[in-house]
């Protein structure tokens, strides 16, 4: 085999186990047609050498990554520069969700040549065919592509969301060749092989936070529950899974797949998790629900966002999710029998400081209800991390008020920058230290007093031990400086499923 094309995934915080579907799929779609490599930064302990060993033989012409904002920055912006510099016939293509938000930054850089914007299963391997035929006129006629031309960025055309069942499989035993599959059957909360699948792509709303929406533009497209189980059939048979990690950006869109899928399911023994919208899954009946959790649903993630009905309508939630929904939705779910997991994003932009920090105690208040009404139910806290939604009414206000992305592709690493998109510590000019301590003490407290389910190891005394630490300060409201938490937090290296996902060592 003489590769032309390398395609890595860079090193994230939380994927060692997780099957690397990005570049699965950037791998089907020239399966056959050109030969390549997979390079998974997350299972190699220096990946730069083994990128090195391959761009060395003289044989690859295309260094092609997935590149998703947060950490993976760290090795896809210095790697690629590094490529440019030693291998300048290389062309590196990008793809992935910071690529096509942030693609005028990483053209400008001078060692990104194309992003496939969105999907690529047409896209990648009709640039290769005119890269390689030196067709350069034809670049204009493919979708879902953006480049430079005559120092023009140059962005095609988005191409409808394909048929997923007719697209070519993904080469999960070619990657075997690379890398064991077993090593990314990790053991979670869920189970002790625990699969990462996708089932589908986009999402078919249009919340102004959100980094999908610039990229799908409220489209989606899923696999058929055939499709799905007869897959999962396979790594149930061959590898002994008995987990899903369900990806997709909005698993639950169509009830339909869902409750199909769950009868297939019924009786294998697998438990699974998936993300979804409260005004979705609130349309289901109690039948469908109780239906998914004998099939293993264990637990939804789900965008509550705000108990705030008017910061929901400028978050264009849909407009039909309101605080009420999300409390009664919480209720109903402690009935049923899921674990809602459910998102928070506070400190969104206000007219004044004072008005940002009443939102935010009002949050807090609201989470509180939450918690009053089911126990169960999980909470992810998220400080708001702007996204280039133009056009809509918050970016609109985040740019008045002063905020900006970085102008230079290797500013994203710098630590200022480094954590800003796992939406924990944003650069956010109407937040002060004090509203993000407010918000970081509280979380801390919360956690300590209900600390979650899917920290598995965190169980009997320990948790008993930090939840009465923490409850007096949880009962009367105290959350300022709680370092007797942190510190059993960091003693018992404490897990927060946002950052570093459900899996253990």
């Amino acid at each position: 085999m003489t590769p032309k094309v390398l395609i890595f995934n860079p090193r994230s915080a939380n994927s060692k186990h997780r099957i690397p579907n990005s570049i699965l799929q950037v791998g089907a779609s020239i399966h056959g047609i050109y030969d390549y490599v997979f390079v998974d930064g997350n299972l190699e302990k220096d990946p730069w050498l083994k990128l090195k060993t391959f761009f060395t033989s003289g044989r690859i012409k295309y260094f092609c990554i997935t590149v998703m904002p947060g950490p993976q920055l760290k090795q896809a912006i210095p790697f690629s520069k590094r490529i440019k510099e030693l291998f300048p016939k290389t062309m590196v293509i990008w793809g992935g969700y910071f690529a096509s938000n942030q693609y005028k930054v990483s053209l400008d850089s001078g060692f990104v040549d194309y992003i496939v914007n969105g999907p690529g299963d047409h896209a990648f391997p009709r640039l290769l065919d005119c890269l390689e035929s030196g067709e350069f006129h034809k670049l204009e006629t493919i979708q879902n592509l953006i480049y430079k031309a005559s120092h023009k960025i140059i962005k095609t055309a988005k191409e409808p969301l394909l048929d997923q069942d007719a697209l070519p499989p993904l080469p999960y035993e070619y990657l075997n060749t690379f890398y064991p599959l077993e090593h990314y059957l990790g053991k979670t909360f869920l189970g002790k092989k625990t699969f990462a699948y996708h089932s589908s792509f986009g999402c078919p709303f249009t919340c102004s936070f959100c980094a999908v929406v610039p990229i799908y533009n409220a489209r989606w497209k899923g696999k058929s529950a055939k499709t799905m189980y007869d897959d999962i059939s396979y790594f149930k048979k061959n590898y002994g899974i008995d987990a899903i990690e369900f990806h997709d950006n909005n698993f639950f869109t169509s009830r339909k797949r869902v409750v199909e899928f769950s009868k297939l399911i019924l009786n294998d023994g697998i438990s699974w998790w998936g993300e979804g919208r409260i005004d979705t899954i609130n349309q289901y009946s109690d039948d469908d629900l109780i239906l998914m959790r004998k099939a293993g649903c264990k637990m939804i993630f789900l965008g509550a966002e705000t108990g705030n009905d008017e910061v929901l309508k400028q978050m264009d939630k849909g407009g039909q999710q309101t605080g009420q929904m999300i409390k009664d939705f919480a209720v109903r779910m402690k009935r049923i029998g899921i674990i809602p997991e459910m998102s928070f994003v506070l400190g969104l932009p206000a007219d004044s400081k004072d008005k940002v920090m009443d939102q935010i105690d009002m949050d807090i208040e609201f989470i509180r209800n939450i918690k009053a009404l089911n126990p169960d139910t999980e909470i992810i806290i998220y400080l708001y991390s702007p996204v280039p939604t133009e056009g809509s009414e918050l970016y609109q206000q985040i740019v008045a008020a002063g905020f900006t992305f970085p102008k230079h592709l290797e500013a994203w690493i710098s630590p200022d920058w480094e954590h800003f998109d796992l939406r924990k510590n944003p650069l956010t000019p109407w937040l002060t230290p004090s509203m993000v301590d407010k918000i970081k003490n509280f979380e801390t407290v919360l956690n300590g007093y209900y600390p979650t389910v899917s920290d598995f190891r965190l169980r009997g005394l320990k948790r008993k031990i930090i939840k009465q630490l923490s409850a007096f300060r949880y009962k009367n409201n105290l959350y300022a400086c709680p370092y007797e938490i942190k510190l059993l937090q960091k003693l018992w290296k404490y897990r927060q499923p946002e950052i570093e996902g459900f899996y253990l060592e």
